[in-house]
């Protein structure tokens, strides 16, 4: 066989072929087909979900509230359940910027000017991510980043990095590739393309931003303050008014912030001269909610 050719069942083919094929497929459609479907609460239906998900990823249920799949009403409730309360401590350490997620890292650095690398030379403003927000995109021009992905079998819930207050939140409308390594390879500006949930904190001389962006199938994003986001219909950039009678719009470090109702990912901004990510985190690292991640500059 000529060394140029691909065979048909080559790795690189079939890439090739799953984001060639995003491209064309009805996202949002097939995203609110699978919402419907995975909060379905009759048994035999959730519980072949469950069980199928359960093969196939094998999450690890032992910190769970609820240790046994088939016991959750739906498949979303199983997707997306609680923890045992202690079962992700925050470093003591008030210096300590902790994991928002439980994940891995796909991308962490600084900003170089007001880009953030994406993979394999591929790029996105901060600007963009943040929806066209450029006063908000300006204060983190030569800041710092952290890409977080979860996969299927990670606990899916977001948790607050440090203790602070909401400032600002908005829906950014867009496309819902998947946020897998694969399409992050070969999709430009995927994660400035992708529907996303922007929430802006700050408290004193502390601030930061946590883009919640959404994915193929994954069109469900939910926050404390708002309850679900998406998916809504028209999809327009919409302002999110912050309703303090369902939380407070201040948050310590480890509360609870939000949820995907499947896996995706967090990308975490902060203003230069705020921490230092600590030096064993890298592309590929593993983390956890609680995990100190970073280290505040007083």
């Amino acid at each position: 066989m000529d060394a140029s050719t691909t065979p048909a069942d080559s790795p690189a083919l079939r890439a090739r072929l799953f984001v060639a094929m995003q491209y064309v497929l009805p996202q949002h459609f097939l995203s609110r087909q699978v919402h419907r479907l995975a909060r379905c609460r009759v048994k035999p239906v959730k519980d072949v979900l469950i069980g199928s998900f359960v093969r196939h990823f094998r999450p690890d249920m032992s910190d769970a509230v609820d240790r046994e799949p088939h016991d959750y009403p739906s498949f979303n409730a199983f997707f997306t359940r609680s923890l045992r309360p202690g079962s992700r401590p925050s470093d003591p350490d008030p210096s300590a910027l902790v994991s928002p997620v439980d994940g891995t890292v796909s991308q962490i650095g600084r900003l170089d000017g007001s880009t953030l690398p994406q993979a394999k030379g591929h790029r996105y403003s901060a600007e963009a991510l943040l929806g066209g927000a450029a006063a908000w995109a300006e204060r983190f021009t030569g800041g710092s980043f952290a890409t977080l992905y979860l996969a299927p079998y990670n606990y899916h819930r977001i948790h607050m990095p440090a203790a602070s207050t909401l400032r600002a939140a908005w829906l950014v409308p867009g496309k819902l590739f998947s946020v897998n390594a694969v399409t992050a390879s070969a999709v430009p500006g995927l994660f400035a393309r992708n529907e996303r949930v922007v929430c802006l904190f700050e408290e004193g001389p502390l601030a930061f931003a946590l883009a919640l962006v959404g994915a193929l199938f994954v069109g469900s994003i939910s926050t404390v303050w708002h309850g679900d986001v998406t998916p809504r219909s028209p999809r327009r950039a919409t302002e999110l008014a912050v309703d303090t009678a369902l939380a407070p719009s201040r948050l310590g470090r480890g509360a609870e912030l939000g949820r995907f109702n499947m896996g995706s990912t967090v990308i975490l901004l902060l203003p230069p001269g705020t921490a230092e990510w600590l030096p064993a985190l890298r592309p590929g690292s593993t983390v956890r909610v609680g995990q100190t991640i970073a280290r505040l500059r007083s």
